[in-house]
């Protein structure tokens, strides 16, 4: 495996022909980073699922450089789509829609639809760019770390995660820490609905800024495999407890206005919405560093970011009975 500290223009290109001959290259996006593979290659994909131990018909979303690679991939494209494409892309928006034979079963889990997304983060776009150049037309990429565990925001935690399950041609590209730090916010366009099944950064009043009365957002409950959809996910190894009182030896993660009683090990004290989403898979990762059993999380109000926040929190809290 390759690490690669500094991404210098030299070494993206390297890693996009990496991915061109088949291998995985993990690269840093403005919300979490990705292990990327070529979209178009069985093997390659196959790759992806077994370094995370990722089930076979969990879908993957396909990275392209631009709105313009979008027909591609898919067909039938509502023109609500298209715009809300224009608007938000580059960022950290996903379109789930109808699939193009170019997306094939081993991509989509066997389901109809294909996700897509354009990454804003520099590295990402160079990558992606490089690699179309190439001949390449779109890079799979779940996030990089074990399936259901907690996602990774920084490059060292990608090789902390999976960098023994990586081979000698694999690259990880450092890009620092995701911006965001969850995931993408998922809008499907199936069955002429539109639906947020994942709330992300892009919240629904961003949505509604630019596109008020026309957007009509349905509440039907759609029967569609999505990336991030278990019941339990983005988990530590610590017990996650929501809103309790904790005691001492157990880990806190809280906004600033909150204060942390007397043996208890605070992992992250946000200001905002923003910063709370930043750092609070950093918190869970360091929640497990110090080896403790669990952790509290008080929630901050359940409106914008703090959706996607309750989102994240609710199932990494999920223990099957």
């Amino acid at each position: 495996m390759r690490f690669i500290p500094i991404c210098t223009e030299a070494e993206i290109t390297r890693a996009a022909h990496a991915l061109i001959e088949g291998h995985l290259v993990a690269f840093p996006t403005e919300t979490v980073y990705g292990l990327g593979a070529d979209a178009s290659n069985k093997e390659a994909i196959n790759r992806i699922y077994d370094v995370k131990s990722r089930p076979r018909n969990h879908p993957l979303i396909i990275h392209i450089s631009s709105v313009k690679q979008l027909n591609k991939w898919a067909v039938n494209v509502p023109e609500q789509a298209i715009k809300i494409a224009k608007k938000f892309w580059p960022g950290p928006l996903t379109l789930i829609l109808e699939r193009s034979p170019l997306a094939k079963d081993f991509i989509t889990g066997g389901q109809h639809f294909v996700a897509l997304r354009v990454p804003s983060h520099p590295i990402a776009k160079k990558l992606i760019k490089t690699f179309e150049n190439l001949g390449g037309l779109g890079i799979a990429a779940p996030s990089a770390n074990i399936y259901g565990k907690v996602s990774s925001t920084s490059a060292e935690a990608v090789k902390i995660e999976i960098g023994d399950r990586l081979r000698k041609d694999d690259f990880i590209l450092n890009g620092n820490r995701s911006e965001i730090g969850i995931e993408s916010t998922i809008i499907s366009f199936i069955e002429n609905e539109i639906s947020i099944v994942r709330p992300g950064y892009i919240t629904i009043e961003k949505l509604y800024e630019d596109f008020g009365h026309t957007l009509k957002l349905s509440k039907k409950d759609i029967n569609l495999k999505t990336p991030g959809n278990s019941k339990s996910h983005y988990s530590p190894n610590a017990k996650v407890r929501i809103n309790g009182d904790p005691v001492a030896g157990e880990g806190l993660i809280a906004t600033s206005n909150i204060e942390t009683p007397q043996g208890v090990i605070r992992l992250s004290t946000p200001h905002t919405l923003e910063e709370f989403a930043h750092e609070l898979y950093e918190a869970f990762r360091l929640a497990d560093k110090l080896k403790l059993k669990s952790v509290v999380v008080k929630l901050p109000e359940e409106r914008g970011l703090g959706i996607a926040i309750m989102n994240r929190v609710k199932q990494a809290s999920y223990r099957a009975m």
